[in-house]
């Protein structure tokens, strides 16, 4: 499990993150959304280390962030798979040297054993015969695809996601959806999504967080946000007429 404890962040004196308590959980696909300005991205870069927070607390299954030394977070490090917002594939690498990177950084092994891996989670992504193939070649669907396989190919304990489906057609979103939730429950590890698609967000949101403000004004899941009466989380989620009417069907449903 990730915890986090009355998490601050602040810039120049000023406040971004004003006490957020939140834990994410092993199997799930755990959300983090909210509006330009919300504190998401500072939170999601506080969650790996890229911001140093003020106070508060961040563990990983029991190891505090804060109190980890350099072998320990080399160590941590290896467990993240990061999944960036424009994919950050490595133009000038083909598709094997790109998902191998990882593993020359992290292990020792041969070249033999990370082929094989790099073969197996290409295959698990639905991804043939592109190994030798640059990421320009590759359609922006495909590119998510490799990204995805890239993190995954360490094995990792906690899978981050940075706006994975940004740039996507509808379609194409809903597959790179369904991949990310389902190499959640095969590997049981931790995934936590920073996003702004509301689609994504009701199809495949185990566990949300919203934040507002730098707080956390309101969590929970997928089916609990279509009855929840907080008032900012309706505003934000039901600006879309389509989604203010289906929770207007469900809660007919559910007081008749």
């Amino acid at each position: 499990m990730i915890e986090v404890k009355d998490l601050h962040k602040e810039f120049n004196g000023v406040p971004v993150l004003k006490g957020i308590s939140t834990n994410f959980e092993k199997g799930k696909t755990n959300m983090i959304i909210g509006q330009s300005g919300s504190g998401k991205t500072v939170f999601l870069k506080c969650l790996l280390g890229l911001h140093q927070h003020e106070s508060g607390l961040i563990s990983f299954d029991g190891r505090s962030h804060s109190e980890l030394n350099i072998a320990e977070h080399r160590q941590l490090r290896k467990e993240i798979g990061m999944v960036f917002q424009g994919g950050a594939l490595y133009d000038s690498l083909t598709i094997e040297e790109n998902v191998m990177f990882p593993l020359k950084m992290f292990t020792n092994d041969s070249y033999s054993a990370m082929t094989d891996r790099v073969n197996a989670v290409l295959k698990r992504v639905e991804l043939k015969d592109v190994n030798d193939k640059f990421p320009a070649q590759l359609s922006g669907g495909m590119q998510k695809r490799v990204a995805i396989a890239r993190a995954i190919v360490t094995n990792p304990k906690y899978l981050f996601c940075d706006e994975p489906n940004s740039g996507l057609d509808p379609n194409t979103a809903i597959v790179i959806d369904n991949l990310i939730q389902e190499i959640t429950k095969e590997y049981d590890i931790i995934t936590v999504i920073n996003s702004h698609d509301m689609n994504s967000v009701m199809e495949i949101g185990e566990k949300i967080v919203f934040l507002k403000n730098g707080i956390k004004a309101w969590e929970g899941t997928n089916k609990e946000i279509f009855k929840t009466e907080n008032e900012a989380i309706v505003n934000f989620v039901y600006s879309s007429n389509l989604f203010r009417k289906v929770r207007e069907v469900i809660l007919s449903e559910t007081n008749s």
